[in-house]
């Protein structure tokens, strides 16, 4: 059988084509590949063409996925090149589905694998991967708790963490050699896969309580110790253990949870963009949260915390926020109300008095009794923000904000194409979906999406050129004003948030917003001359390098 060169195996060195004659002889390629020598350019254009071939975005994703094994650089320059294309194939919606058929469909893996039955392993398991504590930038892991929506998909969700570091590479330059995936195996809840056979992963009930603790406590303490300046990003963890980690770890740690912080910023954005138009001030607002899980309130954290920023005490601007969850209007006097809602639970004996269906206080009420500024829907309640709302929401403000958030389509709050017109044109509107501009009155009106890719890269980014120590509430307000930055929403029918067509760009505006903000809380450790143009150094470009290893003896099969 012949042997496969080792260059080949290698997706971060394989150029398969694009290999110089002169680089065949020293590799030990020669008579390896056809005679043409390509560029990457012409690669990409026959790889992009192969991928239009394919007529569900499920093909496609399976496809990428096969070019990212093999060739790293290729993979990259094509996802580069049509980003905005490309990124609901590789990440949300797309890598849904291809979770669902990960053990089914399993190919191959780049990431690693930390079981809550082997605690033992886990420094193992990163030294295999022979990299000293200055060859690391970030690291994603999940343990597949929630996934974007889908629920529990065990060790099936290893791909969430594959698919956000691609979204970092190819949005912000993370370079993909320093980075790593990790999924950590606690088990699942889901009886499909505990009952298929071929399920990977282990085949038990999510662990809980002190055990699983400890397998996040030696997981933080082991890749802080080999990994001293990687940034740890938290990705689709449950509601409960998302927040509590955060809370226990972000002092200690170099730690950032997007589904909590990264939402909850971008969000930011969308209202820093409403209140240019409202000629408001955070302190000013009132915020009405309906679905109060991992990402609405982490919404109502980074709202608050702007609030604070912008005048209010802890006290005045816990006030100004009222959480509606499928029990209606979360109040201090229900029974097992989950920690991350506490800090916002009403006082019974405020709302006594209000109106109650079914023995709860709902939305519309709410609304009617708050009159709230800013309305956000992250509840997968389909069509829950009815006219009725809508119209009470203009009733209480003049321009109210109101950003259904939830998606896939069918499950947003509600459609823009009912919300402008229900409103007269006054609501100022973002969504979690894309969707058309919507013509009314004969005025067009874009819908900017409220979409996390707009942040985190750029957050990373600008984390590891300035070295920080943790991810503060400065740094992200700093990236949410970034990201609102870009776009100039005063315009009748003006988007609230810039669109992903230039994500590069965006992320390198956003990395240096936040190196500054960094400097200026007193957790960067690195001080560059020109901050400019270290983001720019630290941005890597989808181009093959000017030689592939260090010759025969090393890489001959």
């Amino acid at each position: 059988m012949t042997a496969r060169p080792k260059v080949f195996a290698d997706p971060l060195r394989n150029r398969g084509t694009a290999f110089t004659l002169e680089e065949r002889a020293k590799l030990g390629l020669t008579g390896r590949l056809p005679a043409a020598v390509e560029t990457l350019d012409e690669q990409a254009a026959r790889s992009y063409a192969q991928l239009e071939g394919y007529e569900t975005d499920l093909e496609k994703y399976v496809f990428l996925d096969s070019l990212h094994d093999r060739n790293e650089v290729l993979y990259f320059k094509v996802l580069g090149d049509h980003l905005a294309e490309l990124l609901p194939v590789v990440y949300d919606p797309t890598v849904g589905e291809a979770i669902k058929q990960w053990s089914k469909d399993y190919r191959h893996s780049r990431a690693v694998y930390l079981s809550i039955d082997r605690p033992e392993d886990v420094r193992a398991s990163f030294e295999t991967l022979g990299l000293g504590p200055d060859d690391v930038d970030l690291i994603v892991v999940s343990d597949a708790q929630e996934i974007l929506g889908i629920g529990d998909w065990g060790v099936n969700g290893t791909d969430i963490s594959i698919g956000k570091l691609a979204v970092y590479t190819a949005a912000a330059g993370i370079d993909p050699s320093r980075v790593i995936a990790v999924n950590l195996d606690v088990g699942t809840d889901n009886e499909m896969l505990l009952n298929s056979p071929t399920y990977l992963g282990n085949r038990h009930a999510r662990v809980t309580g002190q055990r699983y603790d400890d397998l996040i406590a030696t997981y933080l303490s082991t890749a802080t110790d080999l990994f001293p300046h990687a940034l740890l990003h938290f990705e689709d963890f449950g509601p409960s253990n998302a927040r509590r980690i955060l809370d226990e770890y972000r002092d200690k740690y170099r730690i950032f949870n997007d589904d909590m912080q990264g939402t909850g910023a971008i969000v930011m954005s969308s209202v820093i963009s409403g209140l240019k138009i409202t000629k408001q001030t955070f302190a000013e607002q009132r915020l009405l949260v309906y679905g109060a899980g991992t990402a609405g309130t982490g919404m109502a954290d980074q709202i608050s915390a702007a609030m604070i920023r912008s005048g209010a005490s802890p006290e005045e601007a816990k006030a100004r926020v009222w959480l509606v969850d499928i029990n209606g209007l979360v109040t201090d006097d229900m029974d097992g109300l989950p920690n991350y809602q506490q800090a916002y639970a009403r006082p019974a004996a405020e709302v006594a008095d209000w109106k109650r269906e079914g023995g709860k206080i709902d939305l519309l009420t709410t609304i009617q009794q708050v009159k709230p500024t800013i309305l956000i829907g992250t509840s997968t309640d389909h069509n829950a923000f009815t006219e009725a709302v809508v119209e009470a929401m203009c009733a209480g403000v003049e321009r109210p904000i109101i950003l259904p958030l939830s998606n896939p389509t069918e499950r947003i709050e509600a459609m823009p194409a009912d919300i402008i017109p229900q409103s007269k044109g006054k609501a100022l509107v973002a969504t979690g979906i894309p969707v058309e501009p919507v013509e009314y009155d004969g005025v067009s009106y874009t819908i900017g999406q409220a979409n996390n890719a707009l942040l985190y890269p750029g957050l990373g980014l600008g984390t590891i050129v300035s070295g920080a120590r943790h991810v503060t509430d400065g740094m992200l307000l700093a990236a949410a004003e970034a990201v609102a930055s870009q776009v100039d929403p005063t315009p009748l029918g003006a988007s609230l948030l810039p669109d992903v067509e230039n994500l590069r760009a965006s992320s390198a505006t956003v990395a240096l917003a936040v190196a500054k903000a960094s400097a200026a809380d007193g957790v960067a450790t690195k001080t560059p001359d020109n901050l400019v143009q270290a983001v720019e150094d630290a941005m890597w470009q989808a181009v093959y390098p000017s030689a592939m290893g260090d010759g025969p003896a090393d890489d001959a099969p």
